[in-house]
């Protein structure tokens, strides 16, 4: 139990621990102010006794002695729970906000293949549930269970005062109570698992569910997905109510020693008192103590059935923490003297963005499973060109653009920007070199204006606007209700595919760095909206690097060299022309879209 509540308090940061240990020290005052609520009591029976024994009238003192001991165990008690309650509540909050966040910064520098091993249910699970059980329900947990624990040793404490042997009687009581205890938490130890496993899984199939609805309803198996999304909340359910009749039981039988430890406490104060070996008083004082001893240890054991579940939550989110992340620091380097583009280091050794980087990449080889996809790729982007990328599907050009821009980094060989190893950049500011617009684009949940200046947001309207103009873009949000102010829904949903295109070029365009990746960026656009994405193509590639991976002919011709990937190594390299006049790959390719262009119904 102690090393669950030890490893909950290692999981929060330094600020968050230091409101829990002073919950704990406060709560140690406030279980000594409930225990004067005995001295108070022994007081008034000690005058009572004494009053009737001795014939006398019943002593004011007494009565006023007694009630200022219970006032001032009360006010201390309301004081010191107050405290308790606010810095447990803020720790507890506060340190499921920041693990959050500092999850969310983890996952920027993980390497994207943890994605493809990773349910999105998992994640998702850990940054919601997970972090929603720990900071409101573990928090409870456990200030409750050390609260029960504090309470019952100072009732022990302020016995033993009185007499040693009711004392012992207590301290078997609770440690009897403690060893039942310990049971429920290894009998629920798999349940508890089964739960968490249930849990995630339910998470990743809601997910699932919501997010390929139209695949769903557009193939009439609404009630095929429906039944399997059923049978996997029943399966959580059934776990949950597994836990619940696992720990009933068990619960059952340690609320039975609690009552029979006071039944104890209650017998053999009446024995010793009938026997002569103790006072009327002390005998009436340990009476009112064996209901307090029951309630204190009630207190704590009915929430350290939960001690297993928080256990797990926190192992969980310290496994994603704990995934290694890429190189982002880099390391300081002295800049290479007689090359083109002469690189220096920031005041805080960092490497500056390069106005005018040339990006290569040296015999690199990339696995992904077992299985390679890179093979061996050399090459050279010069400033200011453009690169185009094809090949067959499957033939390693997506995997290619992401080792170039490091979101994943190569097993071996290097991939250098302006003659430097692009691990030698700490992460964020390498990512200032490339802007990406890809097939599929991802707009969130707000304003039109905050998803173009996404990543910038002290950026001024004015900027905003000039960029959504390059990206041909400012009429259709000048033409909606609430124009720039606009909520689009999360993904973009409320926007047609070619609108979402060009918000995402403009948001390129305000970031406005050197290097840009075009990832089937017209693919899936309708001839409506094709001119005016390539003319926001146009205005977001001027003076830049463009890398391209395309299957349009006319997006692939005029570049100036061009990359046919092929079982992830370069097949073919050359210009439009020359490739053509090989009678390879690439002259097959060309000849395919001719004939497609050339269909007509």
């Amino acid at each position: 139990m102690f090393a669950i509540i030890q490893r909950f308090f290692n999981f929060c940061n330094k600020e968050n621990r230091r409101k829990f240990n002073l919950a704990i020290a406060v709560g140690v005052v406030n279980s000594f102010f409930m225990a004067l609520r005995i001295a108070a009591v022994a007081v008034m029976i000690q005058g009572v006794i004494a009053s009737l024994k001795d014939g006398v009238s019943f002593s004011a003192n007494t009565i006023y002695l007694s009630l200022g001991i219970m006032a001032f165990s009360l006010l201390g008690a309301i004081i010191t729970k107050k405290n308790v309650t606010m810095w447990q509540t803020e720790g507890g909050y506060r340190t499921a906000a920041n693990k959050r966040i500092e999850i969310a910064e983890h996952l920027r520098y993980i390497p994207m293949g943890y994605f493809n091993e990773n349910s999105l249910g998992q994640i998702t699970s850990v940054t919601t549930n997970t972090m929603e059980l720990l900071g409101d329900v573990a928090t409870r947990a456990v200030m409750m269970v050390m609260q029960g624990l504090l309470d019952s040793a100072l009732i022990i404490a302020m016995i033993l005062f009185f007499d040693w042997r009711i004392a012992l009687i207590a301290l078997s009581g609770f440690a009897l109570f403690q060893f039942v205890n310990i049971f429920m938490r290894l009998s629920v130890r798999s349940v508890s698992a089964q739960k968490d496993k249930a849990d995630t899984k339910q998470v990743s199939k809601i997910l699932e569910y919501i997010q390929g609805i139209a695949e769903v309803r557009a193939y009439n198996l609404t009630g095929v997905h429906r039944t399997e999304l059923n049978s996997v909340i029943d399966e959580c359910r059934d776990a949950c109510l597994k836990m619940e009749l696992r720990c009933i039981p068990i619960a059952a039988v340690q609320s039975l020693v609690a009552k029979f430890s006071g039944v104890a406490i209650l017998l053999a104060s009446l024995y010793f008192y009938l026997n002569g070996t103790m006072l009327l008083s002390n005998c009436a004082v340990m009476l009112i103590c064996s209901f307090m001893l029951f309630s204190a240890m009630e207190s704590g054991g009915n929430y350290s059935a939960l001690l297993r579940i928080i256990d797990i939550a926190v192992k969980k989110a310290e496994a994603i923490l704990a995934v290694p992340t890429m190189d982002i620091d880099g390391r300081e380097r002295p800049a290479e003297q007689g090359k083109t583009h002469l690189v220096s280091f920031a005041p805080n050794g960092s490497l500056p963005t390069p106005k005018t980087p040339e990006l290569t990449a040296q015999n690199i080889t990339f696995s992904y499973d077992k299985k390679k996809i890179i093979d061996g790729v050399t090459l050279t982007i010069p400033p200011k060109t453009t690169c185009a990328i094809v090949g067959p599907s499957g033939g390693g050009k997506t995997t290619l653009c992401h080792l170039l821009s490091r979101f994943w980094d190569v097993d071996l060989g290097e991939v250098t920007l302006a003659g430097k190893n692009v691990r030698d950049y700490d992460m964020d500011s390498l990512m200032e070199n490339f802007s990406f617009v890809f097939q599929s684009v991802y707009l969130f949940h707000d304003t039109i204006a905050n998803n173009i200046r996404f990543g910038q947001s002290d950026a001024p309207m004015e900027k905003v606007i000039e960029a959504a103009k390059k990206a041909s873009c400012h009429d259709f949000i000048s033409a909606l209700p609430d124009g720039y102010d606009t909520v689009i829904g999360e993904g973009g949903a409320s926007l047609s595919g070619g609108e979402k295109q060009r918000i995402s070029i403009a948001r390129a365009i305000m970031k406005d760095a050197p290097i840009i990746i075009l990832d089937e960026a017209t693919a899936n656009v309708d001839p409506e909206n094709e001119r005016d994405l390539m003319t926001a193509i146009s205005e977001l590639t001027k003076e830049k690097t463009v890398i391209m991976i395309a299957h349009r002919l006319k997006t692939v011709r005029n570049a100036d060299q061009i990359l046919v990937i092929d079982k992830g190594r370069i097949a073919e390299q050359g210009k439009h022309e020359e490739l053509v006049n090989l009678g390879g790959i690439y002259a097959r390719f060309i000849d395919s879209r001719k004939k497609a262009v050339s269909w007509k119904l």
